[in-house]
């Protein structure tokens, strides 16, 4: 029955969570400023949620099956490290989840790391807003690159394809949730961030000065960047006066969808 209604389960669980977070922003935004609002923001919404579009049209195209579809295949096959050990799936559930979000982690940071990667994840950092269509913007080669990467953890480890299933609307709403534009109380963020990954926590990832955008890596699970030494608790410059983007990226031709999509083929 999975099989047949991931698909529509992610959906739902997508309409919903994108619907909540901006009316959240709406209601209550962190941050007002001229790239968030009017012209620019209508520019910078049908840009992200444009790339979103051609992202799934392209994985459906080339990889139609999907982490939950190599799942189901891999399950059926009996392939992977869980299955060889015979670990009950209740186990094999919740290891996979954190598995998968480690890699998911790993995988961030090799993006900004090795520079043909950097090419494309940089198509995320340009956007010199940040709210819940940032979480959108990803290049449809790097969508199609991170599919294969999960799609070969889940392979390796034999997931249960309930819990990639869970783990992919998780890692999609909280993605949707730590880019919201919201303005969460400090005591809940500073309560939150200790499980999760909030917004004021992500948002340093993606200020324009380096050492920042080197920092905060996670999605899901905060404790990654305790780890490794990759924690940032707050811009130096405050969240209101940090520029978010890249600096040699600014103004609204950022928020132009053709410009978007060429970025990584451009020099420099």
């Amino acid at each position: 029955m999975m099989e047949y209604s991931e698909a529509t389960i992610r959906f739902l669980a997508f309409i919903a969570i994108f619907a909540s977070m901006a009316i959240y922003e709406l209601w209550s935004p962190r941050l007002e400023r001229e790239e968030m609002k009017g012209a620019w923001k209508s520019k910078r919404w049908f840009t992200n949620l444009s790339i979103v579009v051609l992202s799934s049209v392209a994985l459906r195209i080339v990889f139609p099956a999907a982490a939950v579809g190599t799942a189901f295949h891999a399950q059926s096959q009996g392939w992977g490290l869980f299955p060889a050990m015979g670990i009950p799936p209740v186990f094999a559930g919740i290891a996979s989840f954190v598995i998968l979000d480690f890699a998911v982690w790993l995988e961030h940071v090799v993006s900004h790391k090795v520079p043909l990667f950097w090419r494309f994840h940089r198509m995320h950092h340009a956007d010199n807003g940040f709210d819940v269509t940032t979480a959108l913007r990803f290049h449809p080669v790097e969508i199609l690159l991170s599919m294969f990467w999960k799609a070969a953890i889940v392979i390796a480890l034999g997931a249960p394809p309930e819990a990639v299933l869970v783990f992919e609307i998780v890692l999609n709403g909280t993605a949707m949730f730590n880019h919201s534009n919201i303005d969460l109380p400090e005591r809940i963020d500073r309560v939150l961030r200790l499980v999760l990954v909030t917004p004021d926590m992500h948002r340093v990832h993606h200020s324009s000065t380096p050492r920042e955008t080197d920092s905060n890596y996670g999605f899901n699970f905060p404790f990654w960047d305790r780890i490794f030494r990759t924690y940032n608790a707050q811009p130096e410059l405050g969240h209101e006066g940090m520029e978010i983007g890249l600096k040699e990226f600014r103004g609204p031709q950022s928020a132009g969808l053709l410009w978007a999509l060429c970025l990584p083929f451009r020099r420099g």
